[in-house]
């Protein structure tokens, strides 16, 4: 015969005097809770690193992702953003060797004629400041060895260079890491005001070209196994991983997986050319931001740009991402920026867009995720907001948290039976009652409104096939972004 009260520890039998006194923390949290959020860095490593491919490590600092991955590769320029741009979030890497079938990119740099003045030559690598003392009695030949010595020098670069073997005066640049990254390896003599292009000379620059066949994704994602990451950062932007990436994801966010996470990548291109790439995609799971000639490479991009989302993110996932600043991207020239009608076209062919302030800061404008159409290949705006996915996600880690926490081990009986209050036992009407209060403590940090239509909706019932099962349709009217302000001026004289 049972007692009134539901105890866990406690026998009925018991006979021996004493007082014996369980504790039940199914109340003992109150309020909503934290989730447990993790960046995840994919990326190239060299061999000189310490930690082998496809081996996940958690990364405190930047030293630490070079001495782990090779200083100058792909993964450690990424980690070296994410730990600029947030030092508070979990961060965690699994690198990859380069593809068996990966062909390196390849630039050159032509010297012609000698320096009128003794001056500075500065080259920009992707971003990084190189810069070479000139002199008057330096030939063409002089200075190209003196510009390899350098490059090589400055180990974090994602180049080598050497003299080339027929032309003393052109330098030969590889990149690293081999793959269609490469590619975007920028180069360019001048960026600052400041900056001056070498007198008495020219210098003619060859972009990085002909980088071929990237790591397979895939070979990472199985390495991290059933751990969650919240914000997963590629550098690589094929079409082949992606759609991976998409689908892994697509599958841990499901109902029975429940391990949310998002995909963050960067692009470097044309209008036309990030238009087409954003069209080609239609995922809740992924987002992409780009740019067009900055000298910052799209993989260092999408490393600060995403970790400055997920801080953020974290601390209130409904909040709009506008106007955070993105350290360590260096803008494009002003003849380079989207002016306000490309950056509108660009966020309705799935690509998230940024601005630039006048001291050349580059700002979010907007993120949304790629996916732009339903399967029925009909306009579909209800995951257009990251923020969107981000909040429904956490109501339904509350909602989870919530049950498991204050009926973990329960009794199931109709409404309108009768036991004691002691009893452990849980109706539909308790259930409903339960998420009316969780409601009200969304509501309250404002990631909901609409209660009473959220009550009117609200519908938990015991399953007509299961005993052991109550199902619930849970109708949250999720918080919007304010993002645009519009009026008309209605002047009197």
């Amino acid at each position: 015969m049972a007692e009134n009260i539901s105890f866990a520890e406690i026998p009925l039998n018991i006979r021996t005097p004493g007082q014996f006194i369980e504790f039940d923390n199914t109340r003992a949290v109150q309020g909503l809770p934290t989730q447990d959020r993790k960046i995840l860095v994919i990326g190239n490593r060299l061999a000189a690193g310490d930690v082998a491919a496809e081996i996940p490590v958690r990364i405190l600092n930047a030293e630490q992702g070079e001495a782990a991955f090779g200083r100058g590769s792909v993964i450690a320029a990424m980690l070296k953003a994410v730990k600029t741009a947030n030092r508070s979030t979990d961060v965690w890497a699994v690198a990859l060797d380069d593809a068996d079938a990966g062909v390196a990119a390849t630039g050159t740099i032509l010297f012609a004629g000698t320096p009128s003045k003794a001056q500075v030559l500065t080259l920009y690598v992707a971003g990084e400041r190189v810069q070479v003392a000139l002199a008057t009695t330096d030939t063409a030949a002089t200075v190209a060895t003196k510009l390899v010595a350098q490059i090589n020098a400055q180990t974090d670069l994602p180049v080598t260079a050497e003299v080339n073997g027929t032309t003393p005066a052109q330098v030969d640049l590889t990149a690293r890491n081999k793959g269609e990254h490469g590619n975007f390896i920028d180069l360019r003599i001048t960026y600052y005001q400041t900056d001056k292009k070498p007198e008495g000379m020219t210098v003619t620059i060859t972009p990085m070209a002909d980088g071929a066949a990237n790591p397979d994704i895939a070979d990472a994602l199985a390495a991290i196994g059933d751990d969650q990451f919240y914000t997963i950062i590629s550098p690589w932007t094929d079409t082949a991983n992606m759609a991976a990436i998409e689908a892994e994801l697509s599958e841990r966010w499901g109902p029975m997986t429940q391990k949310t996470g998002h995909a963050f990548v960067g692009l470097s291109a044309t209008h036309a050319g990030l238009s087409t790439w954003g069209t080609s995609r239609n995922s809740v799971q992924s987002s992409a931001g780009g740019l067009h000639n900055s000298p910052t490479p799209p993989w260092v991009l999408a490393a600060a740009w995403a970790a400055v989302v997920e801080f953020n993110g974290a601390i209130d996932p409904a909040r709009p991402f506008q106007t955070l600043a993105v350290p360590g991207v260096l803008a494009p020239p002003e003849e380079s920026r989207f002016n306000r009608e490309e950056r509108n076209i660009l966020l309705n062919d799935g690509i998230s867009t940024f601005t630039v302030g006048q001291d050349g800061t580059v700002y979010i404008e907007r993120v949304i995720t790629t996916y732009q159409q339903n399967a029925f290949g009909v306009d579909d705006i209800s995951y257009l907001n990251l923020n969107t996915k981000w909040t429904v996600d956490y109501i339904r880690y509350a909602v989870r948290t919530r049950i498991a926490l204050r009926y973990p081990r329960f009794k199931l009986a109709d409404d309108g039976t009768r036991f004691a209050a002691g009893q452990a036992v849980v109706t539909p009407s308790m259930l409903r009652a339960e998420l009316l209060a969780l409601f009200r403590e969304l509501e309250e940090v404002a990631l909901v409104e609409n209660f009473e239509q959220f009550k009117a909706d609200l519908q938990v019932v015991r399953s007509n096939t299961d005993p052991d099962r109550v199902n619930s349709i849970i109708p949250p009217d999720i918080i919007n972004q304010f993002r645009v302000f519009a009026a008309a001026v209605q002047f009197r004289l």
